[in-house]
């Protein structure tokens, strides 16, 4: 399925790697370059700052690993994490202030998904392996439980939240994605995958378009305006191996997704049906990516 990528390399000129963006954008106003090939200068210069980056700051607050975190939405410093067992921490690294830590349940809490409220800042959501998707604040309430599970059989693995259409989604273990209002009303509530939906995703510029990434090998694209049922996708991205995340990249047009094995994929709005990119990956089993923020 990379025989479609290869095939397109042939095409405008590629700058050889420049180490100054002002050369790259130079080079251009001159005419010797075509656009594309400016895009492909420009990633190379930031990939050669990339040896100058050090770690600013580190902690390691849990006694299990970290699985899900979310930037604060204004304050560029601040980060929510959560953990295999449940914990959560606010940290503004950059003040020298305790983070706010929030105990978790420990063995079987573990938080699979964390967004800050966009309409109110002290709150965020969690999807959990305790078998809930919820609204909360940072001195540990439970504001409102979106979707719970009765058994536990069933937990929820991934959510996203839109603040112009007022909507949660969140998917669980076994395949089902939940559309909820901000209300706490239920939408609907669908089995789009055959096995677990391990990452959802609402696009930012177009908050009716819905990613839904599966360990079923499939990243299935969706307009939740025309929903009717599991074969109502727009779109299915079929992956060699089963796949962890699919992000949406700021702008909305394009779509990164990385898998258990090792690849990372890029795809296009223009073009869903054959990746722009393919990025290998190599891992140890079980040190797959997760999704990247």
């Amino acid at each position: 399925d990379s025989d479609c990528l290869w095939a397109g390399l042939a095409g405008p000129q590629i700058l050889p790697p420049c180490h100054s963006i002002v050369r790259t954008l130079h080079q251009h106003k001159l005419g010797r370059a075509s656009w594309p090939s400016v895009q492909q200068g420009l990633q190379q210069s930031f990939l050669h700052t990339l040896d100058s980056y050090r770690i600013l700051q580190k902690a390691a607050p849990f006694d299990r690993r970290a699985t899900s975190l979310a930037w604060h939405p204004t304050h560029p410093s601040t980060v929510a994490v959560g953990s295999k067992g449940g914990d959560i921490m606010l940290w503004n690294f950059g003040i020298k202030d305790k983070p706010t830590f929030i105990k978790g349940i420990g063995a079987g809490g573990s938080i699979t998904g964390l967004k800050f409220n966009p309409l109110n800042t002290n709150q965020f959501y969690a999807s959990s392996m305790e078998g809930t998707t919820r609204l909360q604040d940072f001195k540990g309430n439970i504001l409102r439980v979106f979707a719970s599970s009765d058994t536990i059989n069933i937990w929820f693995c991934s959510l996203d939240v839109s603040a112009s259409s007022r909507m949660v989604v969140t998917g669980d273990n076994v395949g089902n994605v939940i559309l909820l209002n901000m209300d706490g009303k239920e939408l609907w509530n669908l089995r789009m995958h055959k096995k677990k939906v391990t990452h959802v995703a609402l696009n930012p510029c177009c908050d009716w378009f819905l990613a839904t990434a599966s360990v079923d090998q499939t990243v299935k694209i969706w307009d939740l305006r025309q929903v009717r049922g599991k074969a109502s996708f727009l779109y299915s991205l079929p992956h060699r191996h089963p796949v962890n995340a699919a992000c949406f990249s700021p702008d909305g047009a394009r779509l990164l997704t990385t898998d258990q094995k090792s690849e990372i994929r890029i795809y296009s709005a223009s073009q869903w049906d054959c990746p722009l990119g393919l990025i290998p990956h190599p891992h140890r089993h079980f040190q797959h990516l997760t999704p990247i923020k």
